[in-house]
């Protein structure tokens, strides 16, 4: 990779990141203990793996999540905050198999998205069950642990797929033309 294209991808993923920020406070549904349906804040960081890929949306990602326990610091435990933060987030980067896809072009390209974004999401999902089942099994209660943190974190990551993909859905080709100009 040559250093403008380095320069390039860093410049971007700070812009991404920035704008995945601002996307995070315009919340439609803030859940009681932690998680939230946002506005598509998922979308630049989904965007930005999509277009450089794997390990670059994985950093990004990662990084997006270290911010986000900066601004808005839920912190039990320290693994708790590895799978809440940075490696949640940063797993958002899988996005980054279109990359790959892409090159191939083995699919639709809209089937593609969606499966790139799903990936990310369900990445990010895991992650949170995870935390959810060790770290807050007591607010299952009578409930499988598991089932509870899955019902608890699809409850507002399924809603952000939804918005992701439709929206990524809408600007692609007018994104794909931007693209093409540099």
């Amino acid at each position: 990779m040559k250093n403008s294209s380095r320069v390039r991808m860093l410049a971007e993923g700070g812009m991404m990141i920035a704008l995945a920020t601002i996307l995070s406070y315009l919340k439609v549904y803030d859940a009681p203990m932690g998680g939230s349906v946002t506005a598509g804040s998922m979308i630049p960081i989904i965007i930005f793996a999509i277009r450089w890929g794997i390990l670059p949306g994985l950093a990004i990602g990662g990084a997006y999540g270290i911010l986000q326990f900066i601004l808005e610091p839920y912190f039990y435990h320290p693994i708790q905050f590895l799978l809440d933060y940075p490696l949640a987030f940063g797993l958002l980067g899988l996005a980054g198999i279109m990359y790959h896809i892409r090159r191939n072009n083995s699919l639709n390209k809209y089937v593609s998205i969606f499966l790139s974004s799903l990936l990310g999401i369900f990445g990010r999902m895991i992650c949170h069950v995870l935390s959810g089942v060790v770290f807050f099994y007591e607010y299952a209660g009578d409930k499988n642990p598991w089932i509870y943190s899955i019902q608890y974190n699809a409850f507002y990551l399924v809603p952000e797929l939804i918005i992701t993909s439709i929206v990524i859905f809408i600007i692609w080709k007018p994104l794909q033309r931007v693209l093409k100009e540099q």
